[in-house]
């Protein structure tokens, strides 16, 4: 009686009132958690994941994340089946029992949440090597994998060493402990854990060789690896008061390695890359019934708040404090940050006070952007007065209501802006009318009333207006720009993210045009802006490629009232065919240099020279002839990297061509024993456009393959359908809804978590046809009506209707 166990608790009546020991003795079975929360099997290895509340799934414990304490940890297995045992911090003894039995202690002498508690047991294989702190401590880094991966583990080493001189030349932040080890699972529910010292990471962030991993996998793999080591001091060493305050760590996080990886690589393309994922991904959460703020206000489940608004919109939030402070204020801001709060839960109301400090500044109103959900609109007008030569411009700004938001107060908007003259040049900003001197060619304005006014003095002829530079705030920007003007931005403009989102928002007028009226001409100026782009010298190939890419069919839903699935394919399609024909000769001669000019070698300049390949051997493949059908095939049968081999296949696949099927069983026969490239396989044939595609997917389920407890496969098939398919999964007659349906019911009992993360594209169902709308509310209400539901589903579930 001295006791009570409760479904959520263990109560303890009577406790002594000063200080005491509590020893609790569990009993669990890692082997039957399908939920890979807690401790549980992967394969042949034990291992765990604990953020949020998994902890609790291995004994009792206070896991808020503001209950910190130190960690002492024994591990007593038989030494057969899991010779290597880890935890957290530094091993400080071991030794043999009998029975075949051993164990090691583990010490971690930081205080840390339980979140961050981390156990691996298993047969597993280690690459070992070094890194040398700014203050001369050498630190050991291990990696542990399957015997069998060893050699696909150089990159994430490289990756890690490269990370950890990042962040002391960066951030001035050493390393702490004297080993850091990272292990590779392969069933895992996201992409990696920060537990301190031992990392865990789905092997998809880790496993690379160049024959089995795509540039954008070794991409991937760095930032991932740079992320997770961030954490060390984002997170780990100051870490959250409570899960509301997840973006203080995912958030800044998430900024910090999207400046690691922009260093690594392209600036241009990185900065491209993630709005990309933003504006197709967050924007559509927000537009949504789930939208919630970058600081949650409730849930019901804490899991479901990983979420696109906490990570990349929070990344979006600590870039515009960069932006308000600059580069050197930020740092200053920063350090004071580790300085004030080194060993603390804290809030991002924190985060904010020390940036204000570091930098007398007052972001009283910026705080907002944590408290309101939903993505501000900006609609700008201008005014030229050519007797005055001045040139006014007028923001208002509005934020639609959100689930329990229904008004939203003005935000404080940093936007980037510069101005440019019939000659291409950009244009000195004079904002008072009596300087003439100092001036500069771009101003950051910032707005924060619901209507702003700013003039502009000395400006001799009517400019084109470049707005929202670099992308400097997550909005959405409406105004008036003439076919015209995209076209000149596009070919002057000086700012790279600009640049690209000239010729994106162009190509996007046209073929929403094309998708309402499927007979009207494609416009000259798309095709002379493309002719123009190919032609000229470039020395990021890397940022021609992306140039050249269309927007994707996902993004360009987003721009229209009513969502149209078939008539927005069609019209990429057509818009794609038609460059294709007027620029033939200059892709394929692009193609052909890089094909001189190829190697194998995973480099910056290789990965950029094999992107921009690949853009020009998609167009080429869309023209169906038979020289593009053997350059698909030449270049899949002689590929000497999975970027090319891939890229291939893709075309082959995608695109009719008669051999393939023969084409897709040859790629799988010869990978089969490479689970990864196997999930390439699967998203390769559920993404595809081809008729009965749907078909096909429902029959690689039934796949031997094909496995529902583990969230990559789930990942290749389901999601990449559901996600990278409007075409298929949107069709008509609502069977891509219920097939999704199905999936998820089955996928509750095993990994609620994934289940309701897969689940997500039914929930957005409000800018769809009538029809849609209600075979999309009838899947949901399907789900939400059985007896069993999970709470993680639930949740999403009930508030999506």
């Amino acid at each position: 009686n001295d006791y009570r166990v409760t479904e959520e608790n263990l109560v303890i009546h009577n406790p002594p009132d000063d200080v005491f020991s509590l020893e609790i003795e569990t009993i669990i079975n890692p082997a039957k958690n399908t939920q890979l929360q807690g401790l549980y099997k992967s394969d042949n290895m034990l291992c765990t994941q604990c953020e949020a509340q998994g902890f609790r799934r291995i004994t009792y414990f206070l896991d808020q994340p503001d209950i910190m304490a130190t960690y002492t940890t024994t591990l007593v297995a038989d030494k057969t089946v899991y010779p290597v045992l880890l935890s957290n911090g530094n091993p400080v003894d071991r030794g043999e029992l009998d029975n075949n039995q051993h164990w090691v202690k583990w010490e971690d002498p930081f205080p840390k949440p339980s979140y961050l508690f981390a156990i691996v047991a298993g047969d597993l294989a280690c690459i070992e090597d070094s890194f040398t702190t700014v203050s001369g401590r050498s630190i050991k880094l291990e990696i542990y994998v399957e015997e069998h991966d060893l050699d696909k583990c150089a990159h994430a080493m490289r990756s890690l060493q490269a990370s950890m001189a990042w962040d002391e030349q960066n951030y001035g932040r050493e390393y702490d402990l004297d080993l850091y080890m990272i292990v590779a699972v392969s069933h895992f529910n996201m992409g990696a854990m920060e537990n301190k010292g031992l990392n865990i990471f789905n092997t998809q962030f880790v496993l690379a060789r160049p024959d089995t991993a795509t540039d954008s996998d070794y991409e991937h793999i760095e930032g991932v690896i740079g992320h997770e080591y961030f954490h060390n001091w984002t997170g780990n060493r100051i870490t959250c008061r409570d899960w509301f305050q997840l973006s203080l760590k995912e958030g800044l996080t998430v900024f910090r390695d999207q400046q690691f990886s922009a260093d690594q690589t392209s600036q241009a393309v990185k900065r491209i890359n993630d709005v990309n994922g933003l504006r197709t991904r967050q924007f559509a959460e927000d537009a949504g019934p789930l939208a919630h703020p970058v600081r949650p206000d409730s849930y019901i489940e804490i899991n479901n708040f990983y979420t696109s608004t906490v990570y990349e919109k929070g990344a979006e939030v600590v870039r515009m404090i960069h932006t308000l402070v600059g580069t050197f204020g930020f740092r200053a801001g920063t350090d004071l940050y580790f300085q004030r709060h080194d060993g603390e839960a804290v809030t991002t109301d924190d985060f904010v006070k020390c940036m204000e400090d570091a930098n007398q500044v007052d972001l009283t109103q910026f705080r907002l952007w944590y408290d309101q959900a939903g993505t501000p609109e900006l609609t700008m007008d201008t005014e030229y007065d050519a007797v005055q030569q001045r040139f006014i411009i007028n923001f208002k700004q509005q934020c639609k209501p959100t689930p329990g938001q229904p008004t939203k107060q003005a935000f404080h908007i940093p936007v980037r802006l510069a101005l440019f003259g019939e000659d291409g040049q950009a244009i000195k900003l004079h904002q008072d009318e009596a300087q003439i001197e100092n001036a500069a060619a771009e101003t950051l304005l910032e707005i924060k009333a619901k209507t702003s006014t700013f003039c502009f003095y000395h400006v001799k002829s009517k400019p084109v207006v470049s707005v929202l530079r670099g992308f400097s705030a997550p909005v959405r920007i409406n105004l008036q720009q003439s076919l015209d003007d995209l076209v000149f931005l596009a070919q002057n403009d000086t700012d790279t993210f600009n640049r690209w989102s000239a010729i994106q928002n162009l190509s996007s007028q046209v073929i929403i045009g094309l998708s309402e009226e499927p007979d009207r001409p494609v416009p000259g100026q798309l095709l002379k802006t493309f002719k123009t782009i190919i032609s000229q010298d470039w020395d990021d190939l890397a940022y021609l490629a992306t140039l050249l890419t269309l927007p994707s069919e996902q993004y360009l839903s987003s721009l229209t009232t009513v969502i149209n699935p078939d008539g927005i394919h069609h019209a990429r399609n057509a818009v794609q065919q038609q460059l294709a024909v007027q620029l033939q000769q200059q892709l394929f001669n692009h193609y052909q240099q890089a094909v001189e000019r190829e190697t194998n070698e995973i480099s910056n300049q290789a990965a950029a020279q094999r992107k921009l390949k690949n853009v020009c051997l998609n167009y080429l493949a869309t023209l169906q002839t038979r020289e593009s059908n053997e350059l698909c095939v030449k270049q899949f049968e002689h590929a000497g990297n999975m970027t090319d081999e891939l890229a291939a296949l893709a075309a082959i696949t995608f695109h009719s061509h008669p051999q393939r099927k023969n084409y897709l069983d040859q790629f799988y026969r010869k990978w089969q024993s490479e689970p990864l490239v196997i999930d390439k396989w699967f998203s390769l044939q559920a993404t595809s456009p081809l008729e009965n595609t749907l078909e096909t997917v429902e029959a690689l389920t039934r796949h031997a393959d094909f496995n529902l407890n583990t969230p990559n496969r789930v990942r290749s098939l389901v999601s990449a359908f559901a996600v990278n398919n409007p075409l298929h999964f949107h069709q008509t007659n609502g069977a891509g809804y219920l097939f999704l349906m199905r999936q998820v019911q089955q996928l509750d009992k095993i990994n609620p978590q994934i289940a309701a993360r897969i689940v997500i594209p039914l929930t957005q169902w409000q800018r769809h046809t009538q029809q849609r709308q209600n075979q999309m509310k009838q899947a949901l209400q399907t789900l939400l009506s059985r007896t069993d539901i999970s709470r993680d589903l639930y949740e999403i579930v009930s508030k999506s209707l």
